[in-house]
């Protein structure tokens, strides 16, 4: 068995790429089959099983990204990498679509080689007989961690299932969806369940790094580079080395920095401030955005190559209005937490008419505001049932009130003015009915005081 999980097929036709494939991947104590087109390729998939296979493009009898079609489609727990030509990295961005696990860029680095086969080979330990890519026992092994993403409504059934496959690939994955609707949740079980699951994990909020450190925060610097930079400083990549970088709020990134970025993704090195070589670094790249990146790239806000590099596979995570079902199961879920750490005491029961509150809101926060909402009704409530009441909803009447006040939106009038319009308005008659009180009136809203504190300054409220 350990002789079949060691077997490794390798597809190019140029005879000295072969040789020094062979001789790199037999070192690593590994069975290295080697052919030279497509068709040999076919037989050997048809008679042997193998866990890993590495194929050029550019083959005699054809594309190499046909093999990794089908191999995606007939044998979707066989990792497959590409080779790809200089620069070509609209070839790699194709290859990671079509199912490949990653890739390689000629000449090949062995040093990357021998990284990307190791973390490839851990997908194959213990693993299950072959299922089908789209079926439930494609991650019939990992349910204990997709737990941690609770409900059963069908937009999270199928989350479940693109976590699952995702964490199969090392292709870059844009999470997208509104603020609190569990975006890191996802980046984090994507990491957990994949290969690099044992290495570091390191979420970085784009918008709350301050420009002029950018690039000593993501890069590092040496010591004396600049003023203040006393010791040599590892970056966020660094960190990251082996594991999984998630760049929350990827919108927020300034243009030189997305340069930067986009050759760090294409080269798999960083340059550190101050320093004269590129330091290699091995990191799997997962961005999140509760905004649009398109409509960012055709205003000129964020570059269309980058855009596409991130892009590769995007999964979207559901707002709490698409999955209305599972506010029984999170609230319950929610509320046992917050007794536990907050008073160690019996958890709240929800009562009927509470929980209709509750799946009767409109939600801008999703998850984040919905704990919000739980964590003051556990402070609210009396006795150990927690009623409409306590629920504090009256940001709902807000809204209802915002939007009368400012009326229906004019021809000419842009969504985004009509919006900013009722979201100033409820702000302002939050900040009356708490007296002014800004964490009151935050609370209200069922938003953090520091948000609320950052929309205050946006519209220039005072």
């Amino acid at each position: 068995m350990d002789q079949i999980a060691k077997q490794v097929l390798v597809i190019d036709d140029e005879p000295d790429i072969r040789e020094l494939l062979d001789l790199t991947l037999t070192r690593m104590g590994l069975d290295v089959t080697t052919v030279e087109d497509l068709a040999e390729a076919r037989r050997e998939l048809q008679d042997h099983e193998f866990s890993f296979c590495l194929t050029d493009m550019r083959l005699p009898d054809g594309n190499g990204l046909d093999l990794v079609e089908e191999i995606s489609e007939n044998h979707p727990n066989l990792p497959t990498a590409v080779i790809t030509a200089h620069g070509k990295i609209e070839d790699a961005v194709y290859a990671l679509k079509l199912g490949a696990f990653d890739f390689v860029s000629k000449p090949v680095d062995l040093a990357v080689l021998r990284k990307l086969v190791n973390t490839a080979l851990k997908l194959r330990r213990d693993e299950p007989a072959e299922s089908t890519p789209s079926g439930d026992a494609q991650f019939e092994k990992s349910d204990s961690a997709l737990d941690r993403l609770k409900g059963s409504s069908p937009a999270i059934k199928q989350c479940k299932v693109m976590i699952a496959k995702l964490a199969r690939s090392q292709a870059p994955v844009l999470v997208s969806g509104d603020s609190g609707s569990g975006k890191e949740l996802a980046a984090r079980l994507i990491h957990d369940l994949g290969p690099r699951g044992d290495g570091p994990f390191i979420p970085v909020n784009c918008g709350a790094i301050p420009t002029e450190l950018m690039e000593s925060e993501f890069f590092g610097h040496k010591k004396g580079s600049f003023t203040g930079a006393s010791t040599d400083k590892e970056g966020l990549f660094q960190a990251a080395d082996g594991g999984t970088l998630m760049l929350d709020e990827v919108a927020d990134l300034p243009l030189h920095m997305q340069v930067k970025l986009l050759r760090v993704i294409q080269e798999k090195a960083v340059m550190p401030i101050g320093a004269r070589e590129e330091v290699p670094v091995d990191v799997r790249i997962l961005s999140a955005t509760h905004q649009p990146l398109k409509p960012l790239v055709e205003s000129g806000k964020f570059r269309n190559d980058l855009y596409f590099r991130l892009n590769v596979i995007e999964i979207h995570m559901p707002g709490l209005q698409e999955r209305v079902e599972d506010i029984p199961i999170l609230a319950e879920t929610f509320l046992a937490e917050i007794a536990d750490q907050w008073t160690g005491d019996e958890t709240p029961v929800i009562s009927d008419e509470a929980m209709e509150s509750l799946k009767r809101h409109s939600y801008t926060g999703n998850v984040r505001e919905l704990i919000n909402i739980l964590q003051r009704a556990v402070t609210m409530c009396e006795g150990n049932v927690i009623q409409p009441a306590d629920l504090l909803l009256e940001h709902v009447e807000i809204q209802e009130s915002a939007s009368a006040a400012t009326g229906e939106k004019s021809e000419d009038e842009s969504l985004d003015s009509y919006m900013e319009g009722i979201e100033k308005k409820m702000l302002e008659d939050a900040l009356k009915k708490a007296r002014y009180n800004k964490t009151r009136a935050a609370e209200l809203l069922g938003i953090s005081f520091r948000s609320f504190r950052y929309k205050l300054k946006k519209f220039g409220i005072e």
